[in-house]
C-alpha cells in the first residue's frame, strides 16, 4: 500500500486540526467573574410619614434592616440615630429670693435639635473612639458639647434634664434587636409633643471600632385635620387665633361659674 501524497496528507492534518472537539477546546470562554456583591448594609423605615391630629399621644417610629456580616459581640453592630431639625432654646436657673423663687441667669442656645433618639445593638461609648461619637453627635454628652451657646456646664445639663423629662431626647433606653443573625429592627420613641417638620433617621453599620457604612432614612411629622387648621390659623392670622383664645377662656370660666354656683 503506498504512502498518501505529501499534499494530501497535509489536507488530513488540516481537518483533524478542525474537528468539533478541537475547535470546542479552541473556543471555550474563560470563566465568568464571580458576582458583585451586595451592599453592606440595607435599612429601611416602615413609616416614612407621621400624621399629628388631636388624638395623638406619641407612636412608635419602626426602623428595619439587614447587614452582609453576622451582627452581635464577635461581630458587626448597627447604630440607630433619629434626629430633628434644630432651633433656639433658652435655659433659665431658678433663684430664690426673699423666699420667693423666681428667673435668673439665663442661657441661649442655638441649632438644638427638637427630637433626639439614639440606639444600637450594644453601647455606643464602647464600639466607637470619642472624637467619632463628637463628629456623629453619638450620645447626649456629645450632641450638647457641639451645640452653640454658653460653655457653662451646668446650664448644658440643664439643657438635657430640660428635653429629657419632655421626652424629646432619648438616649439608649430600648436596644437594637437581632433577628437571624443579620436582620435587625429599632423603635424609635415620637413623644405626643414632637413638632411637624422634616427629620431624618440615620443607620450606621460599625465594624472593628470603625463606621463602614452609613444611610440616612428621612421621615415627614405633619399636622391634619382640627389640629392643622388650628396650626394654620395661629400662624396666618394671629390676631383672631387670640381673640378666640380669650373667647374661649371667658366661656369656660363662665361656665364653671355657672356650675358651683347651681353646686
Amino acid at each position: 500500500m503506498r504512502a498518501p501524497p505529501p499534499a494530501a496528507l497535509a489536507l488530513l492534518l488540516a481537518l483533524a486540526a478542525l474537528a468539533p472537539g478541537h475547535a470546542q477546546a479552541q473556543r471555550e470562554a474563560p470563566p465568568a467573574p464571580p458576582p458583585p456583591a451586595g451592599p453592606a448594609l440595607a435599612a429601611e423605615l416602615a413609616q416614612p410619614r407621621i400624621a399629628v391630629d388631636t388624638a395623638f399621644s406619641g407612636a412608635e417610629l419602626l426602623v428595619f434592616g439587614a447587614t452582609d456580616r453576622l451582627l452581635g459581640p464577635a461581630g458587626d453592630n448597627v447604630v440607630v440615630l433619629g434626629i430633628g431639625p434644630g432651633r433656639d432654646v433658652v435655659v433659665r436657673r431658678r433663684v430664690k429670693r426673699l423666699g420667693i423663687w423666681v428667673n435668673g441667669p439665663s442661657a441661649h442656645f442655638r441649632e438644638v435639635p427638637n427630637y433626639y433618639a439614639l440606639t444600637a445593638t450594644a453601647p455606643v461609648a464602647g464600639l466607637l473612639e470619642e472624637a467619632a461619637r463628637r463628629e456623629r453627635r453619638l450620645g447626649l454628652d456629645m450632641l450638647t458639647a457641639r451645640i452653640p451657646g454658653p460653655r457653662d456646664p451646668e446650664f448644658r445639663r440643664a439643657l438635657i434634664e430640660l428635653k429629657r423629662g419632655s421626652e424629646q431626647w432619648n438616649e439608649e433606653e430600648a436596644p437594637v434587636e437581632v433577628s437571624g443573625g443579620r436582620l435587625f429592627h429599632a423603635r424609635l420613641p415620637l413623644p405626643s409633643t414632637i413638632a411637624p417638620g422634616d427629620y431624618v433617621v440615620q443607620v450606621l453599620l460599625v465594624r472593628a471600632n470603625r463606621i463602614i457604612a452609613r444611610q440616612e432614612l428621612p421621615f415627614r411629622v405633619d399636622r391634619v385635620g382640627a389640629t392643622a387648621r388650628i396650626a394654620n390659623v395661629s400662624r396666618n392670622q394671629p390676631l383672631l387665633y387670640g381673640l378666640a383664645c380669650i373667647a374661649l377662656a371667658a366661656l369656660a370660666g363662665w361656665l364653671g361659674s355657672v356650675i358651683f354656683r347651681r353646686g
